[in-house]
């Protein structure tokens, strides 16, 4: 049997040296993505400086598999790097640890405490972060964090161990409690998700959760030391990390001659932009690849209306299509054509970061959608869009019709919300689940419409799903997508 891959294993396979006693980062979310990207910039990082103290201790959300997986290898794993010309393995050792909030709350919330630890990273998708459609914190969701945050302040139940944690929101907030109680050093918390404003979201969403538990004068200790000590950068993530199949981990076999159970695959693209805007130490991270600058918003718009808006657009329409993955997807002239006025649409609202050629990085993102190696589901990404349309095609229409007080002219957004409202209506008739935080309530708008035009308004009003777009003008919108779906019917049956 094939020797299974770990830290203590031949030279060959040893990672960058880092010390799997010293975590200086604490990491919510630790899935795919996270393994694939910040991890390998914080261990170029690593490489580049000869420091060993920033070891990542990974947290796993929804279940114990992550920690099954890293735990017997000593933390390493491989990042198998796919493009149209060849796969290569590297073997990754910046994560020291893996622990699952269900049975080591307590030991998270220590290590989140501890001074050696200097920066807390999250990576728990956009319905990771609790919040209602309004963006406000849904309180409810995080009421049993909320409950336990409010004793571990007050001191009740001092005598007991701390409650499992059971949102990333109410864990962070946690920690950044008992951090304060134990002796208040400064930390940075970086979000690594796809919101737009990502740090100032997070900052405000554990202020509300303070202000929820911790009332009045009561939580007034807390909020000055996170006002004081605790900063929130912004950043801007990239890279494709499409799913782990058993024939990724049986190639990473052969060429590493060891068994990995925790292989991520990702495309040889990265990209990470972080505000320089850190509490205390952090790792070398820009000689790792990344960018620091002053103002991470330019990048963050374009991301996220060029690629993460057209990524989202040929999973659905893709999905209608038949299309297995967005490399079958983007090959599909039809849908590139659709993809392209996308994003025209958004190119109008956007501004150049410094030395950046937007139409050129927009085309160029087509071709990194067709690499078929990276095997990336149409399904996969249709997952959560109440939560990721807002941000890659509501801020573009909203912009647009700022600048166009009358009519719908963007085609490109027009046709992609007929996509979503097409795949969301066919889902529903068909009797699948919808894998989408508010699932319950577009089912309920499609059950209770009488036809799919009816449908379509019904989820294109949804609230929060649109902002920047009047109210006034939902109408419009809503009479453009069901023209654009009448459309699409018309030439599919011809």
């Amino acid at each position: 049997m094939t020797t299974r891959l770990h830290r203590g294993g031949p030279p060959s396979l040893r990672p960058a040296p880092v010390d799997p006693a010293e975590v200086g980062i604490v990491h919510l979310g630790i899935g795919a993505f996270h393994r694939a990207h910040q991890a390998v910039v914080t261990e170029d990082a690593a490489l580049a400086t000869g420091e060993d103290r920033w070891g990542i201790l990974g947290v796993t959300q929804r279940s114990a598999a992550v920690r099954d997986q890293l735990r017997p290898q000593g933390g390493v794993y491989t990042v198998l790097t796919v493009s149209t010309r060849e796969a290569t393995a590297r073997v990754i050792g910046s994560v020291t640890d893996v622990a699952w909030p269900a049975e080591e709350t307590p030991r998270i919330l220590a290590t989140i405490a501890a001074r050696t630890t200097h920066i807390v990273t999250l990576t728990v998708t956009e319905k990771g972060y609790a919040r209602r459609a309004d963006g406000d914190l849904d309180t409810e969701a995080v009421r049993d964090d909320l409950g336990l945050l409010a004793a571990e302040e007050t001191g009740e139940g001092a005598d007991q161990e701390p409650g499992p944690a059971t949102t990333a929101v109410g864990l962070l907030v946690r920690g950044l409690a008992a951090r304060r109680r134990a002796g208040g050093a400064p930390l940075t918390v970086v979000s690594c998700d796809n919101l737009a404003d990502n740090g100032r979201v997070l900052a405000r969403l554990v202020r509300q959760a303070v202000d929820a538990a911790l009332p009045g004068r009561t939580g007034d200790a807390l909020r000055c030391w996170l006002a004081s000590a605790v900063t929130f950068p912004c950043t801007m993530v990239d890279r494709i990390v499409p799913a782990t199949t058993s024939a990724h981990r049986g190639e990473v076999a052969e060429l590493l001659g060891a068994r990995d159970e925790g292989v991520v695959v990702a495309e040889p693209f990265l990209q990470w932009v972080v505000e320089d805007r850190f509490a205390g130490p952090r790792p070398a991270w820009e000689l790792g690849g990344a960018t620091l600058t002053s103002d991470v918003a330019p990048y963050e718009r374009a991301k996220l209306r060029l690629l993460n808006g057209a990524h989202s657009y040929l999973a659905y329409a893709g999905s209608l299509a038949g299309h297995a993955t967005i490399a079958d997807a983007v090959a599909d002239p039809v849908l590139a054509a659709g993809a392209r006025a996308l994003q025209a649409d958004a190119l109008e609202t956007l501004e150049a970061p410094e030395g950046v050629d937007l139409p050129a990085y927009a085309e160029a993102l087509l071709g990194r959608f067709a690499n078929p190696a990276t095997g990336h589901a149409t399904r996969q990404v249709a997952m959560d869009g109440t939560s990721k349309i807002p941000v890659r095609w509501g801020t573009t229409l909203g912009d647009l019709l700022a600048s166009r007080p009358h009519g719908v002219h963007a085609p490109g957004v027009v046709g992609a919300l007929a996509a979503w409202a097409t795949f969301v209506v066919t889902e529903v008739r068909a009797g699948r689940p919808l894998d989408d935080p508010r699932g319950d309530e577009l089912r309920t708008a499609v059950q209770g419409a009488p036809d799919q035009a009816a449908a379509a308004r019904a989820l294109v009003r949804l609230t929060g799903l649109l902002p920047g777009v009047e109210d006034v003008r939902l109408d419009e919108v809503a009479d453009a997508v069901v023209g654009a779906i009448r459309t699409r019917d018309e030439v599919g049956a011809r």
